[in-house]
Order: C-alpha cells, then structure tokens, then sequence
C-alpha cells in the first residue's frame, strides 16, 4: 500500500498529506552536493559536530522540499540559495521541529540590499507577514552568514519571527513545550523588556526594546550567535531560551 502511494502522490503531488510528504523527504538520502554547499556557504553549520549536521539535514531537505519559493525582481533563485536559506532556518527548530513552521506560505527573496515595504519603510532586510510568508533580501541573509558571531542573522531574525507566529500572533511568545513554563517565560522576557525600555544596558541591539516579539527574535540571535556571552550577561534570559530551543549553542 505504501509503494501504491507513493506513485499515486507522484503522479497527483497536491493530494499529497502534508505530514507523509514530509517524512517522505526526511527519509531520502541527503545530496551530497547539499552536504559541500553548506560547508562552503554556512559558517555555523561548518562549526556543528557531525552529530549535529546529521540531525539537521532531514530537517533541511523537508524544508526546502515542501514550501513554496520564489525569487523575484530579477533573482534567479538557485538551488544553493534555497539550501542555504533552509539550513538558517533550520536552526532555530532543530529541537522544535518543523511543525512550527505549518503556517508558512511561501519564502519571497529580493536581490536588493534594502527592501522598500509598505507599512515597514525603505530600510528592510527581512519581513515575517503574518499570512504565513517569509520575505528576504538575499544580500542581507549572506551578510549575516558572514560574521556568525557578530548576533546579527537577518535569516534567523524572521524565522524566529515565523515560529513565534505558530501560536497565532506574533508576540514574544511561542507555543512554550508545556503550560508550566508559561509564567517563567513570561516573567523573563517581560522583566528584562520592560527593563530595555528604561534604558537598561544589555548585550542585545537595542531594537530588542521596539516590541516583545522584536525582543524574542532579536534575543534569539544573540542566543544562537554569542551564547556563551548572553549566558555570562542574562543568564535567565539564556536559562529561558535554552529550555524553549532545547539546546546550548555553546557546545557545538
């Protein structure tokens, strides 16, 4: 029944159930043309153990798989590129899971610098929209590939955004991994916002401070990119998110 299918699926690929094309794709061999893209491409996944890269490439092929992309204003979207832009956004979900990523839509990539977005300003490297599509300037995600330490990923910035969205707003607070861990979240990101926008000093940009879910996203990527420096600085706030992401960054 299995083998039937899956040529039936082959043949009508839009009647195919999200979660068994999923697994589908999780289950085949991962290119080993993917493997060297992302050695040469992906700094943070060139630090990872073996142990880590495996457990990520299932999740990397699943993504690139079943969302929709498009490239647009000009930009051919490559391959390469939609391997690499899964992989960013991979690893905010690698303990997570790609449940958390349902209500994407579609992943939109400009060639500009900058992106002109109403509502947003002429100064945009990335937009998460709350109908589910993820928007990105192709230079500004290799820009923040580039310096993996520097806490400025504009590809983890909006996919951080996304996952905070699987909850149904976008508001600093995700679907946590039990009810117990509602009041500790909140009361962490809420004292340590508030505090920001009294003027505390942190080791966060100081967008952190323009709303929780900037906050979150903004946390997450000193988080991924200078742990060991948030957990010296914010231990709680660490605490938190490494309780939610479901692993230190730290040992690679």
């Amino acid at each position: 029944m299995t083998d039937f299918l899956d040529r039936f699926y082959a043949w009508l690929p839009a009647l195919e159930p999200r979660a068994h094309k999923r697994q589908r794709l999780m289950d085949a061999p991962f290119p080993d043309h993917w493997r060297a893209i992302l050695r040469r491409e992906v700094p943070f996944w060139r630090e990872w153990s073996a142990e880590r890269r495996a457990e990520a490439e299932p999740l990397v092929q699943a993504f690139e798989g079943e969302h929709t992309w498009r490239g647009v204003k000009g930009l051919e979207l490559t391959e390469a590129m939609r391997v690499v832009i899964a992989a960013c956004a991979v690893r905010p979900v690698l303990r997570l899971g790609l449940d958390y990523y349902d209500h994407i839509s579609a992943i939109v990539v400009y060639p500009y610098d900058r992106l002109e977005v109403p509502e947003h300003g002429d100064d945009v490297l990335g937009v998460a929209h709350p109908h589910g599509v993820v928007v990105l300037s192709w230079p500004a995600v290799q820009r923040g590939l580039r310096k993996p330490h520097d806490g400025l990923d504009t590809a983890l910035h909006e996919f951080v955004h996304m996952l905070d969205l699987a909850n149904g707003a976008m508001n600093g607070e995700p679907p946590l991994r039990t009810l117990t861990d509602l009041d500790p979240w909140a009361r962490t990101l809420g004292r340590r916002f508030d505090a920001m926008q009294a003027g505390a000093r942190t080791p966060l940009r100081d967008y952190a401070a323009t709303s929780l879910a900037e906050f979150l996203a903004v946390a997450s990527e000193h988080f991924f990119e200078r742990p060991t420096d948030l957990k010296r600085r914010m231990p709680d706030l660490f605490a938190q998110l490494e309780r939610f992401y479901g692993w230190d960054p730290s040992r690679i």
